[in-house]
C-alpha cells in the first residue's frame, strides 16, 4: 500500500499505472478518516471492482460551520492506515488542508497531513480558509436549502469543492459513496452529471449496528446508552416503510408514523423528517415511483442522519451467472411462473448491433459507435403476448434475429460506450418493476437493488456436457468434451476479469448450482425464493 500526502506524488503515481495499463480503474472511496464498517463496506466493492482501490482520508473544513465540531471530529490516522492496509487498499492519499487548497487559502500554527503528535493534531484543528481566495462550486440552492441544508448553511458546497477536487485530481472511473449521506448523494450526481465528468457514482448500502444505528463516525460521541436511544430512527423509518407497504403512499402517513415512533424516545430531538425524490430532494406528497424518507436528529449534543428509499414498484428479479449455465432458458421460463416481463437485454444490444450494420458504421470504430447510439433511441413493449422492440421508430423485433447480427453482437457489447448506454436503458425499463433480467452485472451493476438476486452456475464439466449436446446436430459436432472443457473455463476467466462489466457474484445474491438439478427444478427454487422475500400474495 503506497501513502501519498502531496498531490504531485500521487498523479506520478496514477500516470506512471495508467501508462503501464491505459484502461486501468481506478476506484475512489473520499473520507474523512475515522474509518468504520460503513468505510470499509465501500472500500470492499472498491477493491473488488477495479484494479486499484484509492482511499482519500481529508477533515474537509470547508463542510463544516462555524458553530460544528471540526476541531473535535475524530480523527486517527494510525487506525486508519491499518485498515486500509487490511481491507487490500492500494492508495491512501492524505493531503493537508494547503496541499488542497494552497497557502494563500490556508491559515494554520502548524499545517500537517495527519494528527501523529498532539501539537500537530492541535494545529489540524485550528485551521481557517478563506473562501475568497478560492474558485467555489455552488450546487443547485434547490438541493442544498433542503433537508440538512437548513441547518448546515454552506456544507454542500464545501463538500462539492472538495469532491469536484478529488474527482479532477484522481479521475477515477468510480467513485463509492454511502446512502446514509443520500443528499450529499444526490448532489453529487447531479454535479457529475451536470459537468459531464467520466465518473461512474457508486451508492453503497447503509451499514448498521447491531441495534439498526446507521454506522457514523460521529457515534463515537456516543455513549452506550445514547446508542440504544439513538437507533429508534431506523425504527421510525422501518415503522413509515410498513405503513408505506399496507398500501398508504402518502407523505402524510408515513411522516406520521416516523414522528410517533421517535416521540417515544424523549432524549432523542428530531431536527425533520421529510420524504423527497431520491434524485431531485424535490418535497413529494405521494411516492409515484420512488421516495426519501430522511430523518436527522439530535442525541445530547451530537447530531445523527438516517433514511430509507420508499419503492412503489413490482418486484425486480435479477440473475446473473456464467456462460451456459442456462440463465435464458430459465429466465424466460421464470418470468411466465412469477407473471413477471422478460426484459431480454439482449435484444437490446441486437438491436444497436443491427442499427451499425444497417447505417454501414464500422464496429472496430469505438467513436463512430458512440456517436451513433448517443444519437439513437430504443422502444419497447415487453408484454410477451405482443412483444416488440423499435430503434430510431423502426420495428427490428425479427431483423435483430439475424445471422449477420448475430455474428457481430459480441463484438458490439464489448463497446464501453455501448455499455453504458443499454445500462441507462435497462434502468429505465426497470422504473416500475415487474421483470426479470439476466446478464453478468445484472444484479451487481443495473440492478442492485432488485429485490431478489440470482446467481445461476453449474461446473464446468456439467456445462460443457449440456453444450455438447447442443452441438450434436451442429457442424461442430466433432468437437471433444475436452476442448468444450477447456474453451468454457478460459471463458470465464475472460468474463470474470473483463474491463467491462466483469462477472460477478453480487453479496446479496443467492447461489443455485444447477449441476443435479433439471430446469423445472431450478424454476420452482426461484419461485419458491421469491415468495419467501416478497410474502405469501405474491
Amino acid at each position: 500500500m503506497r501513502l501519498f500526502t502531496t498531490i504531485a506524488a500521487l498523479r506520478c503515481y496514477l500516470n506512471s499505472q495508467k501508462s503501464a495499463a491505459p484502461h486501468l480503474t481506478v476506484g475512489l472511496v473520499p473520507t474523512m478518516g475515522a474509518l468504520h464498517a460503513g468505510h470499509l463496506s465501500l472500500i470492499q466493492r472498491a477493491r473488488q471492482e477495479n484494479a486499484i482501490a484509492l482511499v482519500s482520508i481529508f477533515v474537509n473544513p470547508l463542510q463544516f460551520g462555524p458553530t460544528e465540531d471540526f476541531q473535535d471530529y475524530p480523527r486517527n490516522f494510525e487506525q486508519d492506515r491499518l485498515l486500509c492496509e487490511q481491507a487490500g487498499v492500494d492508495v491512501i492519499f492524505a493531503p493537508s488542508p494547503t496541499e488542497m487548497f494552497g497557502n494563500q487559502a490556508v491559515d494554520s500554527l502548524r499545517d500537517s497531513f495527519a494528527a501523529r503528535t498532539e501539537t500537530e493534531q492541535a494545529a489540524q484543528k485550528q485551521i481557517e480558509i478563506h473562501l475568497s481566495s478560492l474558485t467555489q462550486v455552488v450546487p443547485p440552492p434547490a438541493m442544498t436549502s433542503v433537508l440538512c441544508g437548513k441547518a448546515r448553511p454552506g456544507h454542500f458546497q464545501g463538500v462539492a469543492a472538495i469532491v469536484t477536487k478529488l474527482l479532477s485530481l484522481v479521475q477515477p472511473t468510480k467513485a463509492y459513496f454511502g446512502q446514509k449521506d443520500a443528499q450529499q448523494l444526490a448532489m453529487i450526481r447531479k454535479l457529475v452529471f451536470d459537468f459531464n465528468l467520466p465518473v461512474e457514482i457508486v451508492a453503497c448500502p447503509i451499514v448498521r449496528e447491531e441495534s439498526g444505528l446507521a454506522m457514523s463516525s460521529r457515534n463515537q460521541y456516543l455513549t452506550a446508552e445514547q446508542k440504544q436511544q439513538a437507533s429508534v430512527l431506523y425504527r421510525a423509518l422501518q415503522q413509515a416503510s410498513e405503513t408505506f407497504s399496507s398500501g398508504d403512499r402518502s407523505a402524510a402517513a408515513a411522516l406520521a408514523a416516523a414522528h410517533a415512533a421517535v416521540a417515544g424516545e424523549p432524549a432523542v430531538k428530531l431536527e425533520y423528517a421529510e420524504l423527497v425524490d431520491p434524485d431531485t430532494l424535490t418535497p413529494l406528497q405521494v411516492v409515484e415511483t420512488a421516495g426519501l424518507l430522511a430523518v436527522a436528529a439530535r442525541v445530547g449534543s451530537t447530531r445523527l442522519i438516517d433514511n430509507i428509499i420508499l419503492r412503489n414498484r413490482r418486484p425486480i428479479v435479477a440473475i446473473d451467472g456464467p456462460a451456459g449455465a442456462g440463465k435464458s432458458t430459465v429466465t424466460r421460463l421464470a418470468a411466465t411462473a412469477l407473471n413477471l416481463f422478460y426484459l431480454d437485454t439482449g435484444a437490446m444490444y441486437r438491436a444497436l448491433t443491427w442499427l451499425a450494420l444497417k447505417t454501414d458504421t464500422p464496429i472496430s470504430d469505438e467513436c463512430a459507435i458512440a456517436e451513433l447510439v448517443s444519437s439513437s433511441y430504443l422502444e419497447y413493449n415487453l408484454d410477451p403476448a405482443s412483444k416488440m422492440l423499435k430503434i430510431n421508430g423502426e420495428d427490428v423485433t425479427e431483423a435483430i434475429r439475424s445471422l449477420e447480427v448475430t455474428s457481430r453482437v459480441s463484438e458490439m457489447a464489448a463497446i464501453p460506450a455501448v455499455r453504458q448506454f443499454l445500462v441507462e436503458e435497462q434502468r429505465r425499463c426497470g422504473t416500475k418493476g415487474g421483470i426479470i433480467a439476466e446478464g453478468r452485472d445484472i444484479g451487481t451493476n443495473v440492478f442492485p437493488d432488485a429485490e431478489l438476486k440470482i446467481f445461476l452456475t453449474a461446473s464446468v464439466q456439467e456445462r460443457s456436457r449440456r453444450r455438447l449436446l447442443e452441438l450434436k446436430e451442429t457442424d461442430r459436432a466433432n468437437i471433444s468434451l475436452a476442448q468444450l472443457e477447456q474453451d468454457i473455463a478460459l471463458r470465464d476467466e475472460k468474463d470474470s476479469t473483463r474491463e467491462v462489466a466483469p462477472l460477478r457474484k453480487a453479496a446479496d445474491a443467492v447461489e443455485i448450482q444447477t449441476d443435479n438439478l433439471t430446469v423445472a427444478e431450478v424454476i420452482d427454487r426461484i419461485v419458491g425464493l421469491y415468495k419467501e422475500r416478497m410474502g405469501p400474495k405474491s
